[in-house]
């Protein structure tokens, strides 16, 4: 009875030291902020922000320690691995993630209580870090570089289940108006972990061992972020649109034909995923004139997300639409100056400092773009069709990824820069149907 008693004494400290933190931060009043979830949800508002916060930071900083573009390379690279692995890793395990969320947004629709899919994915995300390190100790060449790409595959699949389930958690545990601030904390707690991985990357940089230790803490953060995330308190939630069967899944692609704004908002979201595919080019262009190491690159990141995170995630929370056109249109216009410059003023961008300052620019918009569609679509889907929306975008995402990969590598042979303007060209474009979306926080 006393360790019963001891128990749940516990349980309301933990809660109220989160109550106040959060009071600190946050000065508003309940009735202002919880307007789109239930009453027993908001008075568990603090907790669950934390708790989504920390877990989503953890899953970030694994990332980063576990970076396809960056670690796995070098691993693979030290180990003798055939060449064309290395290339394909970043591009499986951003569309291995996506593709097949139709089906498992079908699988989570039929579970009231949806944070243990994403507890299960970050636990077997775990398992598939563990697997790389196991590969890396005990095999060698093509071996060891099959065994990492099957990996790699697991892990992707994996990813799928939280990125379905953690947005459909977050619409019903985190109001509107901070969901945002989840994303934009996780973000700069995160940044501020790569800074650490990136000072280890370059004092260890030599070794399997090296490697093989950051990819394994990598696992330890993801299997840290199971147990925070199942801490949650998850109220139970619908499950009419749970049903068996593939074929039913699909029949959510009707969303395109019926619903204008989804429809526009996934359309932005292709044409944006240049953001992202721009930054291999600034790095290949550094590394082909040695004049800037990639240490550089890494600490751009990782201080893009310890600088932006806050300030992305409040902007989010006022209108995560006009995010998207800020940044979006700041991209355009960042990688249209690279292109005329690199044609017109080479001495410049041929300076050790002018591509890691662009990529850092680069990552600050493109996290921007992250968090604003992030939290964009979590506000425009509500509770009856958040999970239809997130599978259906990811899993069409996935396939322009690959499509995009493809045509950014033909691209590629008249010219990192071309690459470049190419996807600014994009950019601008998506911020033509992102200026047609309402306002989701009005919605």
């Amino acid at each position: 009875m006393q360790e019963k008693s001891a128990g749940l004494m516990i349980q309301p400290s933990l809660k109220d030291s989160a109550e106040r933190v959060y009071d600190a931060i946050y000065e508003e009043e309940d009735a202002r902020v919880c307007k789109d979830i239930s009453d027993a949800a908001c008075s568990n508002v603090p907790q669950n922000f934390f708790l989504n916060a920390s877990a989503v930071a953890l899953g970030k900083l694994a990332d980063a320690l576990a970076n396809t573009k960056t670690t796995l390379p070098w691993l693979l690279t030290s180990m003798g691995a055939p060449g064309w692995i290395a290339p394909a890793l970043a591009p499986i395990r951003e569309s291995g993630s996506m593709l097949p969320q139709l089906a498992i947004g079908n699988w989570v629709r039929q579970a009231s209580v949806r944070k243990w899919f994403y507890s299960a994915g970050a636990l077997a995300q775990a398992v598939a870090l563990f697997g790389i390190v196991l590969g890396a100790v005990f095999l060698q060449g093509t071996a060891a570089g099959v065994s990492i790409l099957v990996c790699v595959i697991f892990f992707s699949l994996a990813r799928g289940f939280c990125s379905v389930a953690s947005k459909d958690v977050m619409g019903k545990t985190v109001p509107k108006t901070r969901r945002g601030r989840v994303n934009g904390l996780s973000a700069s707690i995160a940044g501020f972990g790569t800074l650490i991985a990136a000072a280890l990357l370059y004092y260890l940089q030599a070794g399997i061992v090296a490697y093989s230790g950051l990819i394994a803490a990598a696992g330890v953060f993801w299997l840290l972020a199971a147990w925070l995330y199942a801490r949650i308190e998850e109220d139970e939630g619908a499950v009419e649109g749970g049903v068996n069967g593939l074929s039913k899944a699909f029949s959510s692609l009707a969303l395109l034909r019926d619903d204008v704004p989804f429809r526009h908002f996934v359309i932005g979201r292709a044409f944006l995923v240049g953001t992202a595919l721009s930054a291999p080019f600034l790095v290949i262009m550094a590394q082909q004139r040695g004049n800037a190491a990639l240490i550089f690159f890494l600490l751009a990141q990782g201080t893009a997300a310890l600088l932006s995170g806050h300030f992305w995630g409040k902007f989010a929370d006022r209108s995560s639409r006009k995010l998207l056109l800020t940044s979006g249109i700041a991209a355009g216009v960042l990688g249209t100056s690279i292109f005329f410059l690199e044609i017109y003023h080479p001495t410049l961008t041929h300076t050790q400092w002018f591509l890691p300052v662009c990529f850092f620019v680069l990552m600050v918009l493109h996290d921007g773009v992250r968090l604003g569609r992030k939290t964009y679509l979590v506000d425009l889907g509500g509770a009856e069709k958040r999970t239809d929306y997130v599978a259906l975008s990811n899993t069409l995402i996935g396939v322009v990824l690959l499509v995009a990969g493809a045509i950014a590598s033909l691209v590629q042979t008249l010219g990192n820069a071309v690459a470049i303007l190419l996807f600014s060209l994009l950019a601008f474009i998506a911020c033509i149907f992102i200026y047609k979306l309402p306002e989701a926080q009005e919605k």
